[in-house]
């Protein structure tokens, strides 16, 4: 495979929040303009989404034929998804079974609203695009981690994305996605914080904090205010690991991979590392 073209383009503030494009018209714009910029002449897009609208949950079926297996997971979602079973996009997976066991079937089960989905699809309609494919953020994480690193290498992988507004973490057990889990926590928790410690507007923070990751000169209570958000983000990430833990899956994360543009803020791989109780590895999407 070869990337042959890329563009990228700043999400306008404040259009989307907690996953939901609240300004469609904004980020229509913002995608109309990156098409002109790299002269796109594909229609059909594959895209991705994130946040509370969105579940993911590993569950187990009896085993069935494969023809009832479709209205089964029907019933399954009424006990396991929050929403109204009429309001939601449904999909699942069945996962591979390596202890030769028989009694049950592994699903990962996933589910959307279909106001999300509507939000995006229309969004992408407004910019002149075709959704071919909507994906969850989660999934095209794991599966760029499978292209780059193989399907099945013998460990239990966690795997870290710390955007902006969110920090993408699955896990990964033996080639299978098992757990996918969106932390609200992210860049912006580092910017939000400097601007209200140190009164300055959000585009000031925002330079403040990309200078202190590019390691250039900053004032030292910046470092300071750095270091304190390190301990929040790494907190919650901590949160999510025991969450897992707590699901009974039975597996533990053995080797944990960090990527994402906030992930280069000075300090958070460490402090992640420190509260995880795993060395955290660079993950290369290249």
């Amino acid at each position: 495979a070869k990337l042959i073209s890329f563009g990228l383009a700043p999400t306008p503030a404040g259009a989307i929040t907690a996953g939901e494009i609240t300004d469609p018209v904004a980020v229509s714009t913002a995608i109309k303009s990156l098409i002109k910029q790299t002269k796109l002449k594909a229609k059909y897009t594959c895209s991705g989404i994130w946040g509370p609208s969105v579940i993911v949950k590993k569950i187990s079926i009896p085993q069935m034929e494969s023809n009832l297996i479709s209205e089964q997971i029907k019933w399954e979602a009424e006990q396991y998804i929050p929403f109204d079973v009429k309001e939601i996009s449904l999909d699942y997976h069945l996962l591979r079974r390596r202890d030769g066991a028989t009694e049950n079937i592994d699903v990962v089960l996933v589910a959307a609203k279909q106001d999300l989905v509507m939000n995006y699809v229309e969004t992408l309609e407004a910019s002149g695009l075709k959704c071919n494919i909507l994906d969850v953020s989660g999934f095209a994480l794991a599966n760029c981690f499978e292209v780059n690193y193989g399907r099945d290498h013998g460990d239990v992988v966690g795997v870290l994305n710390v955007g902006a507004a969110v920090t993408n973490f699955v896990v990964i057990d033996h080639g299978e996605l098992i757990f996918c889990r969106d932390i609200p926590v992210g860049g912006q928790t580092f910017t939000n914080d400097i601007h209200k410690e140190m009164g300055l507007s959000t585009e000031e923070a925002e330079t403040l904090k990309i200078s202190a990751t590019l390691g250039q000169e900053i004032p030292p209570e910046v470092g300071k205010i750095i270091s304190n958000s390190n301990e929040v983000i790494a907190e919650e990430i901590r949160h999510s690991f025991e969450f897992f833990e707590a699901t009974g899956s039975g597996s533990k994360v053995e080797r944990l991979f960090m990527t994402g543009g906030s992930s280069l803020i000075p300090g958070l791989k460490q402090q992640i590392s420190q509260l995880v109780n795993i060395a955290v590895e660079d993950f290369e999407p290249f």
